[in-house]
């Protein structure tokens, strides 16, 4: 019952093509159906884990980490089987050693990664060591004395294989805990409902509706959405819901072949469904909610590693169908139309990923209830300026989730910037009500009670936003401008340096200070402060135009123009920057060059009042001189 097998190429279904032609064919079609993203754009989570992080990144790089060290663990156990130790022994303890290795490297790119070594010991017991289940249970019922001695474990080492596999997870896991601490990850009731109902029975209906669902979509991959939040699949209440045939479905599947894995008389059979339900079943446990909550509904990448049992499983049936019909070549079309329908759809998939928009909308018609896909399609509107279209977007995702303060906070941001400031604050005001720690939508707020002229509770707002993010510059200037509005220099000072502390680049801040400087007067600390944001900033034309305003008028003419003209090679369309260059001409003598950008910041800007006055002076200048010369 308990002979180790050490020869495992029939186990594993080979290939009826030469082993380099299946690799060719496997990188062809994988080319083929990804080749169509590589110069896409970076979308969704790209933003934060590329765009906007200094470390490096790539999203999605530890599901595929963890599934090719889950992969290499396997097969460095399969190997302890091949070679046969100087003691004569049926496995080499190394290799099981470096298999327990690689499951921790599995684990620390990806959490699932150490259900391998579950995987691996339910591998051992029926498909190395041919542990007849059926044959165990029987002899359980009929109280069997062989049962007593535990010499069939002992028989080829299986026993002390299994001993090594749980001490070995065991250790991972408490270096895991000693490392990240017992705290689970806080989730709310948006990211997985189901978890979040009081009733077990509609937990337990729900996590099973899941299940189907990812089975679902590894058998046909049509409803793909990259975000399965947020109402996208409402909860089942109620045993007269229709999607309960799905459960049904997917157990009465499931049973039938766990009991051809376990009870079938064919060995062969045995080994090979269990090699493939282990594969489908074992890596999805971790998101299952059986041991613990996971913050989400269905998440495709967790699926990922599970595939290869799926393939497994599809390949060996329809191996069993070509030995018992006469149809081969039907059989063989059948496969083959499977492929190209699955490659089309990756395809177009990949090409839904290329942008944020073709991404975002494809998800509208698979999750029209999901909140999240109305606000990320608002937002990408919202970023390319179409703000009617955004607001209906928002309000939608308002509609569908009343304490979604994400999209609050944005909606109240547009209807601000179109100076609807009556709505804008009472979204703000619900956003922070209901997230009280919701630092942007505290500065927000703050923003929109200082143009309706409520300095006071401008004040306290911005305030509060600190305190709730203590690096907060962008809060930080705003407060600076309240605190000029009140006329209040040295707190607008101290507010903006406070944000160039924090973000040496944050130019409007530097700008702030030197105009604020040079209004009242101090044009000595106006120019160190504009010397200083140029060496941090050295290319910012708006810094450079403010600096050579300050040099203008301390008479350093030279420098002054010199900043101008690289301002305005940065720059060609400002006309503010050609008319004050034109000012320090007119200051300085040179007429000529004077007349010459008055007339360059007229042509961008015709009816800017104080060029055209400066303009009509110089222009009386030179008839004066003019007639004087005569």
């Amino acid at each position: 019952m308990a002979e180790v097998d050490v020869n495992l190429d029939h186990v594993i279904p080979t290939t009826i093509i030469p082993t380099y032609w299946a690799k060719l064919l496997v990188a062809f079609v994988s080319f083929v159906c990804f080749a169509h993203s590589y110069d896409g754009d970076f979308v969704f989570d790209d933003s934060e884990a590329i765009v906007n992080n200094k470390v490096a990144g790539i999203v999605g790089r530890a599901d595929l980490l963890g599934a090719l060290f889950f992969l290499l663990s396997f097969l460095g156990y399969c190997h302890a089987f091949r070679e046969n130790n100087k003691e004569g022994a049926q496995f080499s303890t190394f290799w099981v050693l470096l298999s327990i290795l690689l499951s921790a490297v599995a684990m620390l790119c990806k959490e699932q990664g150490i259900t391998v070594l579950g995987f691996n010991a339910v591998f051992d017991a029926l498909v190395i060591s041919k542990l007849n289940i059926l044959e165990i249970v029987q002899k359980v019922r009929h109280k069997d004395k062989s049962l007593e001695n535990i010499g069939w474990l002992k028989n080829g080492g299986l026993l002390f294989r299994l001993i090594l596999l749980f001490s070995g997870g065991a250790t991972i896991l408490y270096v895991r805990w000693r490392i990240m601490g017992t705290g689970p990850p806080a989730f709310t009731e948006v990211d997985n409902p189901a978890s979040f109902a009081e009733s077990m029975f509609v937990r337990a209906i729900n996590y099973n509706y899941y299940y189907s669902l990812n089975a679902w979509l590894l058998l046909c991959p049509w409803w793909l959405c990259f975000d399965w939040s947020m109402g996208c699949i409402p909860l089942i209440k109620s045993v007269s819901d229709w999607r309960i045939i799905a459960l049904a479905a997917l157990w009465f599947c499931l049973i039938g072949l766990i009991c051809q894995a376990l009870c079938s008389e064919d060995s062969h059979k045995r080994r090979i469904l269990t090699l493939g339900l282990g594969f489908l079943i074992i890596p999805f446990l971790p998101a299952s909610n059986l041991f613990f909550r996971v913050g989400f509904v269905v998440a495709e990448r967790v699926i990922y590693l599970p595939s290869v049992g799926y393939c497994m499983l599809l390949t060996y049936g329809f191996g069993i169908l070509t030995k018992h019909t006469k149809k081969k070549k039907l059989i063989a079309a059948t496969v083959i139309g499977i492929l190209l329908i699955n490659m089309v759809r990756c395809i177009t998939r990949c090409s839904q990923w290329r942008n944020e928009d073709l991404l975002f909308r494809s998800a509208l018609s698979v999750c029209p209830l999901n909140a999240k896909v109305h606000y990320n399609v608002g937002k990408n509107l919202a970023d390319k300026g179409d703000q009617t279209a955004a607001i209906r977007y928002y309000r939608e995702a308002v509609r569908l989730n009343p304490k979604y303060v994400h999209a609050m906070n944005n909606l109240g941001n547009i209807l601000k910037e179109r100076n609807e400031l009556q709505e804008a604050e009472e979204l703000l005001s619900l956003a922070v009500q209901i997230q009280p720690d919701f630092a942007a939508a505290w500065m927000n707020l703050g923003i929109v009670q200082n143009s309706m002229r409520r300095f006071g509770e401008a004040e306290q707002s911005y305030r509060t936003a600190i305190k709730y993010r203590r690096k907060y510059p962008d809060c930080y200037y705003n407060l600076g401008r309240l605190y000029a509005d009140l006329n209040r220099p040295l707190d607008a000072l101290n507010a903006w340096r406070n944000a160039t502390f924090l973000k040496p680049e944050h130019t409007l801040a530097w700008n702030n200070m030197i105009i604020l400087l040079d209004n009242t007067g101090n044009l000595a600390q106006a120019e160190a402060v504009g010397r200083e944001a140029l060496e941090l900033i050295p290319n910012d034309h708006s810094i450079m135009f403010s600096l050579a305003n300050v040099l203008g008028k301390s008479q350093k003419y030279k420098e002054s123009e010199a900043l101008f003209l690289k301002a305005i090679k940065a720059n060609p369309n400002a006309a503010s920057y050609h008319g004050n260059l034109a000012v320090l001409y007119h200051r300085w003598g040179n007429f000529d060059l004077a007349k010459k950008y008055y007339e360059v910041s007229l042509k961008l800007d015709p009816l800017a009042p104080a060029t055209k006055e400066n303009y009509n002076l110089l222009k009386r200048k030179l008839e004066q001189l003019q007639t004087n010369s005569v």
